[in-house]
């Protein structure tokens, strides 16, 4: 998986969105595939239009560092998905939950450039791992 600090100094780089778009979806496709037994109704992100699945894997401690992993059946969310869990994962619980992962997607201009319905499903997919870190905060 590709680093934040990677992805927004590639993002930096791509002029035109049409690139960032298929930066977005190369990312997406590097995400490693989620197995079937993750793909459950409580693993399903709720607000998202496609179909998206978050795992959430605290480490030990009081404020554990977590891992999260994800997937979509839809390329572009994917990629999404995988900038999301570049963000979060590798990072303390109490991080995680203070960390809003929307002020990078505006760094990058891509706020601006995803639908409504897109913009909807992100916001849920970080209320989701937010809410994760703070269940996982002793």
């Amino acid at each position: 998986m590709a680093a934040i600090d990677d992805i927004i100094s590639d993002f930096a780089f791509l002029d035109d969105w049409e690139d960032r778009y298929r930066y977005v979806i190369e990312l997406g496709k590097a995400l490693p595939d989620l197995p079937e037994e993750d793909r459950t109704a409580d693993n399903k992100v709720r607000g998202c239009a496609s179909q998206v699945w978050l795992v959430s894997e605290p480490g030990e401690g009081q404020d554990p560092v977590m891992t999260f992993r994800g997937d979509s059946d839809a390329h572009i969310v994917r990629g999404l998905v995988a900038i999301v869990l570049a963000i979060y994962t590798g990072k303390h619980a109490s991080t995680v939950a203070r960390l809003d992962a929307l002020d990078t997607f505006r760094e990058i201009g891509m706020i601006e450039h995803l639908s409504a319905q897109r913009a909807n499903g992100l916001r849920s997919m970080v209320n989701r791992i937010r809410e994760e870190g703070v269940k996982a905060v002793g």
